[in-house]
């Protein structure tokens, strides 16, 4: 297993990224995405995303149950994409959501390094700007800030995307390559 945390700015590069983290493992791929069709703008959004993707490529739609859907897409020989969390959090803060938060947090962080296969995570880094006005801004920031620390800590790989350009900020060594013995 190796678990792969991709983190950004709107718009910096992250799903590009990932994507073709996705294709070098010339593995089967499948996109978890985690967005929902709001309003006209998200569903543009969504459509161009779908559009960027190569045409094998599955796409499950999991707005909410995100530990679920990993557990059951994972598997020995596959690639799975996360796209991404930001969206999954925000989904769980919604109004309807939110007092189910933890549990669904600590679900995630319990199944990712039990995971087979290569995961690779999507997420927006939003707490490099000023601190928002709002309780729930504040809250949410703060959320995403904790998860995408817990995911740091657990993947071998950490990448900051900016301007579409990786920096690697955790790289664990693979061993994939006899001849380095």
């Amino acid at each position: 297993m190796s678990l792969t945390l991709i983190v950004g700015g709107a718009r910096s590069g992250k799903s590009a990224y990932a994507q073709r983290l996705a294709q070098e493992t010339r593995l089967p791929v499948t996109v978890i995405a985690t967005a929902q069709a709001r309003d006209g703008e998200m569903l543009e959004r969504i459509a161009r995303h779908r559009a960027e993707r190569p045409a094998d490529w599955r796409t499950v739609e999991e707005p909410l149950r995100l530990a679920e859907a990993l557990a059951r897409e994972a598997g020995a020989g596959k690639c799975l994409v996360v796209d991404c969390l930001t969206l999954w959090l925000n989904n769980r803060l919604d109004e309807s959501h939110v007092r189910y938060y933890p549990e669904a947090r600590r679900q995630l962080l319990d199944v990712l390094p039990m995971l087979p296969g290569e995961i690779i995570l999507v997420a927006n880094e939003v707490g490099l700007g000023v601190v928002p006005l709002g309780e729930l801004s504040r809250r949410f920031v703060d959320e995403a800030g904790w998860l995408n620390q817990a995911i740091g800590q657990a993947a071998d790989d950490v990448v900051f995307v900016a301007a579409g350009l990786p920096l690697k900020l955790k790289a664990t060594p693979r061993h994939d390559d006899d001849s380095n013995y």
